[in-house]
């Protein structure tokens, strides 16, 4: 049998890429605080406790202004969140 054909076959997994837990607007609004860290995100189960980066999508609307603290926004999350008198605050990666 040919050599390629005995070699499995595994695909590419890139050593640089950035794996993102994602998380969308109207599922932050239903938390009731005002600043909402990584922590409570854990803790509202949005997110797993060991997850290294978060990224807030723009899906939904906020309600109340709230200071969002994560690794990466999407440009309508930003909008969106600034719209309704909060802060998008980019956490620093671990």
């Amino acid at each position: 049998m040919p050599l390629h054909r005995r070699i499995p076959k595994r695909g590419f997994t890139n050593i640089f890429g950035h794996d993102y837990s994602l998380v969308n607007l109207d599922r932050l609004d239903k938390i009731p605080k005002a600043e909402v860290g990584l922590q409570d995100l854990a803790e509202a189960g949005l997110i797993k406790k060991g997850v290294r980066a978060v990224k807030v999508l723009g899906r939904g609307q906020l309600t109340s202004a709230k200071s969002i603290t994560a690794h990466k926004f999407s440009q309508s999350a930003q909008k969106k969140i600034e719209e309704a008198g909060g802060k998008a605050i980019l956490a620093g990666r671990s």
